[in-house]
Parts: structure tokens; C-alpha cells; sequence
């Protein structure tokens, strides 16, 4: 059976040119970055120049890029810095932040600011809920289940007027639209190259130049004394392989072919009963589209999508990894349980999406038939 892949907002498959880097990288046994003989300098070699790929992908100085695990711990660190910063510790996020913000955030006193139901803040809101003991404002800069784009440059603009640091989650963004660190202005930005074709295990937090921040893990002097432990070269070096593939006009084609495919989806989506597209109509991400499905669960949908070989996600945590609804679409005033997430990526085709949308109006009448029919008398 071919095997469709449409979860590409959950973690998009290795590109061939950072696999190849990578078992490179495996092969020639490089050394400790931090130390002085041929195999570490080799290896530190490999480290900066993966940096300085990474920074001019995101508009960055190589020096505020520190490599991290993923996103999780790139959040986790620009949480626990801002918070011992100083004697502030109050966060301000947005209802729909990623569960890593929000959880990292609920370790201080927080405010929680709505959004439309689009999944879009306001951003007045959000700058008039900062108060003095205010130490951090964390805004996405693109939703990961409905792909809402957010005013991250304005609010930021606003925390630096005000003494306050702005984190800016950018995983789901970050090699889907152009993003320049430089350009948004924020304190800090994490990311994870898992979600746009680099290996899994690695990511980064953008800390602006002259910013100090205690490091979340400490026990050696790498990153610049900004995060202990021996640095993942070959995952570092596959990071900078795909930031040296992803240029402009790489970035851009992807994304065209991406609206494109989104687009199909949207088309076919609408033209079936008691389905409702979240998000954004027009600022929103180009690669993921994300649907209420009245009076059908989730996980039956996915499962006979797999059945017929099309990998997709509910926009709910309860089809995956929870049991929740979705905080996301929760916090919109959408149907918080039901819904479908499909997502295209650089490897996704016609084919892959003509699969799902042709098999769904099949799985859709079958659940629901089985919904209406009345119980057997025992």
C-alpha cells in the first residue's frame, strides 16, 4: 500500500541532503567541539558554521543562536531565564501557546489573554496586561494547530518599550515562512528542525546580543558557558545543512507549493456537510489546514484514514498523546474534540492529498451511519 503523509506540522521527514550530512558527519568520527586537537577542531569547525547557516536562515547574529535539544527545551530555558532575571517573575502568554509555554510559563503567576476565533490576540491586550512585576510576554509566531499568524513584531515592540522581555515561539514557523529574528525584534526565539525536514533531537534559542540569562542546564562551559553538555555535532550539522538548503527562494517555491496543495484541501473540505475550517482565512500558515468535523470522533477518522494509508492528526491532543479536548480550540469557541489536521510538507504531493480528500466523504458517511444506528435490544 503507498503511504500518504500529511502530518508534516507534527515533524516533517528528514531532507536527503541533511541525512547525507549527517552520516558524514557519523563516518568521519568528529571529536569533543571543545577541545584543542584536529578532531575537535574539526568538529568546532562544524558547530560555527552550522551556527552561522542558522543565523542568516532566521535574520539572526551567530552569536545569539544557542543550540538546544528542540523547541521544549529552547521554551523551557527562555522560561527559567526571564523568571531569575530579576525580582519579576509575572508572564503574560496567549490562550493558544504551545503546552511548553504554557507550562513552563504556570511556574510564576501568569495572565492568560483570549483570542478571537480565529485564534488571533489582540495585541493591545496583551500589552495592557503587562504590569510592573511582568518578567516575560510569550507570543507564537504561528499557531501549530490552526496556523493562525500573530502580531509577535508589534507586541515585542511594545515589551521593549516597557523593560520587559519577549519570548517568541517560532517552531511552528520557522523554514515554512520567512522569519527574521532581527526583523521581530523580540528577546528571544525558539525553534526545532524536526518541523521542517532537519533531524529530530535539535533546535535553538535565539537570545539577543547583550541579553544574559541564566542556563537552564549547567554542569560545563559550552554554548558559551549558555547551556552545558557535549554539543550533538552530527544533529548540528544536520541543522545547518537544511538552514543552508532553506534560501529565499528555496523557502518561497516550498511555500507557494504548499498554498497550493492547502488550498486543494480547503476546496474539498468545504464542499462537505457539517465541516468547518479554524484559523485564519488569509494570515495564517501555508502548510496546514485544520477542520471541525461535527458529530464524529477523531480517532475514528484517523484510523480509517490510516486504514487506507493517509497519515494525518486531530488538531485535539485526545486523538494523540492526551485525553484532553484542545486547549487550542478551546480557547477560540470552536468544538474543542472533534477536529482533523492535515499537513503538507517539502516531499507532499497532488497524490498524497487527493487520497485523503477522496477517502473522506467515505469514512465521514460510514461513522456517521453508524452513530445513527439505534442500539440492538439484548
Amino acid at each position: 500500500m503507498t503511504r500518504h503523509y500529511l502530518d508534516h506540522a507534527s515533524t516533517s521527514p528528514v531532507r536527503p541532503e541533511v541525512a547525507d550530512a549527517m552520516a558524514a558527519a557519523l563516518r568521519h568520527g568528529i571529536g569533543d567541539p571543545g577541545r584543542i586537537h584536529h578532531e575537535g577542531m574539526v568538529a568546532r569547525h562544524a558547530v560555527e558554521e552550522a551556527r552561522e547557516r542558522l543565523a542568516a536562515m532566521v535574520g539572526a547574529r551567530s552569536r545569539e543562536v544557542v543550540f538546544t535539544s528542540g523547541a521544549t527545551e529552547a521554551i523551557a530555558t527562555a522560561c527559567h531565564g526571564a523568571a531569575r532575571r530579576d525580582d519579576r517573575r509575572h508572564s503574560v502568554l496567549a490562550a493558544v501557546e504551545h503546552s511548553a509555554v504554557r507550562r513552563h510559563a504556570a511556574l510564576g503567576p501568569t495572565t492568560v489573554v483570549g483570542v478571537d476565533r480565529t485564534g488571533r490576540v489582540d495585541p493591545d491586550e496583551v500589552i495592557s496586561a503587562i504590569t510592573s512585576s511582568t518578567a516575560v510576554v510569550h507570543l507564537q509566531l504561528a499557531n501549530h494547530e490552526v496556523g493562525t499568524i500573530q502580531p509577535a513584531s508589534e507586541v515585542a515592540a511594545a515589551c521593549r518599550d516597557r523593560d520587559v522581555l519577549c519570548h517568541v515561539d517560532a517552531a511552528a514557523a520557522v523554514g515554512r515562512v520567512p522569519v527574521s529574528f532581527a526583523a521581530l525584534g523580540c528577546d528571544l526565539l525558539s525553534l526545532s528542525a524536526h518541523k521542517f525536514g532537519g533531524p529530530p533531537g535539535i533546535g535553538a534559542l535565539l537570545v539577543r546580543r547583550g541579553l544574559r540569562l541564566d542556563p537552564l542546564l549547567e554542569g560545563g562551559e559550552q554554548e558559551r558557558a549558555r547551556r552545558a553538555g557535549l554539543e550533538n555535532v552530527p544533529a548540528v550539522v544536520g541543522l545547518g545543512a537544511v538552514a543552508a538548503h532553506l534560501t529565499a527562494d528555496v523557502l518561497a517555491a516550498e511555500a507557494a507549493a504548499a498554498i497550493d496543495l492547502t488550498d486543494r484541501i480547503r476546496t474539498a473540505l468545504t464542499s462537505l456537510d457539517g465541516i468547518e475550517l479554524h484559523g485564519h482565512p488569509t494570515g495564517r500558515l501555508p502548510h496546514l489546514v485544520c477542520a471541525g468535523i461535527a458529530d464524529v470522533e477523531p480517532q475514528a477518522v484517523l484510523l480509517g484514514l490510516d486504514r487506507i494509508g493517509v497519515a494525518a492528526h486531530s488538531g485535539s491532543a485526545c486523538a494523540s498523546e492526551g485525553l484532553e479536548p484542545s486547549p487550542v480550540l478551546d480557547a477560540m469557541g470552536v468544538d474543542a474534540h472533534r477536529s482533523l489536521r492535515l499537513s503538507v510538507g517539502w516531499n507532499s504531493t497532488v497524490a498524497d492529498v487527493d487520497a485523503a480528500t477522496a477517502a473522506l466523504p467515505d469514512i465521514l458517511r460510514d461513522l456517521r451511519a453508524l452513530s445513527e444506528r439505534p442500539p440492538e435490544n439484548p
